[in-house]
């Protein structure tokens, strides 16, 4: 992502809150703004209205019937007079008899038509004369003598200059309110958004100051609207934290465990270089060939482990598997395998009474079953506690009402301590044989696998001794929680 690019998928927090603060704040001003308009508007015409209204009503008065039976009218000035303005306004009537006919005033003001024709009534209209906005006032009435009566209506008419400047003036001093309250508005938002985001700020202070190692989880006090955020952050720090403490003990497992198998490469291969004799020379390469096949294994067990602890305990908790027939799948394939490697000495059994459902994944099951038989084998001796030439193993399947539990069981040697003395040390997984009983080929790894695979699904490993009639050595009891 290049820096334009990060630059605009990012955003201001304070921004946004002005943005969506100042964005209704400036509909409502210019709502309230066109609303304030409209009622200095009609404010204005009432008052201009009313001065209007009373010029009309005056000039009425003055309206008679002279003796040759005709409308005359004695205009009286100051009706006129009360209508100026320091706007300028011009001032515009015309008076005209029922009928419509002039009488006196502007003869081409035109009045607009009664819209009720009842006497002693007033009507405002807005219209346009020579070129300028104008409000008419329009007042119907009728004037008597002693013979007859005649009806005459008087139009008094504004230009609209001073109803402007009032309107004006008002939407003004609203909208300059308006700009004052939405600017203090975002003068306190700005400064409240400042100081509510200082706890962050310490936050990103906190978490610059730590070394890459430092995986700890945030203790800091945050708002409560970012305490979900931090949580999550906790969370990550904690699968980093294994991540990490996984990738080490990878890497010392991978550094402790290939030293041996090179190391005995190494040895081989100077000693069929050195040698004449071409059968020592032959059994040399023959040994590298084999510290070739452990560093192979190793390697698969080193990877094996890398994969365990990049696995969630959620995730293989979340499956389950039929113990007894993954035990008998892997009894079956290592029957198999010593069969054609020729190894006869091994007797290898199995039995289980019924199906047993357990937590865990399938392949990490197998690989545990397959290492403590492998254990077992690479461990053994090639004479029975009982006098009998061989190894005798046995994998057996049982359950309980709260676990299910896989036995591997040999007649090796056995424990060359005393087991219940020293119970801790077994329940670690570390298994000790006695070396002059037995030589161990393995890389030592195997167990490790064990012990991490079942930490992985919560599951439990001891071992004691079998020496209760039947099987003279060692007993591997795997405890397993019920999948079903």
């Amino acid at each position: 992502m290049t820096g334009e690019e990060r630059f605009l998928s990012s955003y201001s927090l304070r921004g946004r809150l002005l943005l969506w603060l100042l964005i209704p704040l400036m509909l409502i001003g210019l709502i309230a703004l066109y609303d304030g308009y409209r009622a200095a508007r009609t404010t204005a015409d009432e008052v201009s209205d009313r001065v209007l209204a009373g010029s009309a009503l005056a000039i009425a008065e003055r309206v008679f019937v002279n003796d040759e039976g005709l409308l005359e009218v004695d205009i009286p000035y100051v009706a006129l007079q009360m209508l100026t303005s320091s706007e300028d306004d011009r001032v515009f009537y015309r008076i005209e008899d029922g009928q419509g006919g002039f009488i006196t005033g502007y003869r081409n003001l035109k009045l607009p038509d009664a819209v009720n024709s009842a006497p002693d009534t007033l009507q405002f209209t807005n219209s346009a004369f020579r070129g300028d906005a104008i409000r008419i006032a329009t007042h119907s009435s009728a004037a008597s003598s002693s013979t007859k009566s005649l009806e005459f209506r008087v139009g008094i008419a504004e230009t609209t200059n001073a109803r402007n400047a009032i309107a004006r003036d008002i939407l003004i001093r609203s909208a300059l309110r308006q700009a004052v309250l939405i600017f203090t508005a975002a003068l306190v938002v700005w400064f409240a958004v400042t100081r509510a985001l200082r706890p962050l700020h310490r936050l990103e202070s906190a978490v610059a100051r730590r070394s890459p190692d430092d995986v700890r989880p945030i203790e800091h006090r945050v708002p409560r609207e970012v305490s979900g955020l931090v949580s999550t952050i906790n969370q990550l720090m904690n699968r980093f934290a294994s991540s990490i403490s996984a990738l080490r003990r990878f890497t010392s497992n991978t550094s402790h465990q290939f030293r041996t198998p090179l190391a005995l490469i190494k040895t081989h291969l100077e000693i069929a270089d050195r040698e004449t004799d071409p059968k020592l020379k032959k059994e040399a390469i023959d040994n590298a060939n084999h510290a070739v096949g452990d560093a192979e294994r190793l390697m698969a067990q080193l990877l094996l482990l890398a994969r365990v602890d990049a696995t969630s305990r959620a995730e293989i908790n979340a499956e389950t598997c039929e113990l007894s027939a993954i035990a008998r799948g892997v009894c079956e394939d290592f029957v198999l395998q010593l069969s054609n490697t020729g190894r006869q000495d091994i007797d290898l059994g199995f039995h289980a009474p019924s199906e047993v459902w357990i937590k865990g994944e399938k392949t990490l099951v197998q690989e545990v079953i397959r290492n403590l038989i492998d254990n077992s084998i690479k461990h053994g001796s090639r004479s029975g506690n009982n006098g009998n030439t061989g190894l005798h193993i046995d994998v057996s399947v049982d359950a309980t009402s709260s676990s299910g539990k896989l036995i591997v069981e040999d007649d090796g040697p056995g424990f060359a301590m005393n087991v219940a003395a020293d119970q801790s040390k077994t329940s670690q997984t570390e298994r000790v044989r006695d070396a002059t009983q037995g030589r161990s080929n393995g890389s030592g790894i195997g167990l490790t696998i064990v012990r991490e695979i079942l930490n992985l699904m919560a599951a439990k490993i001891h071992f004691e001794s079998a020496a209760n009639n039947q099987i003279a050595g060692t007993r591997a009891i795997v405890s397993f929680g019920l999948g079903r």
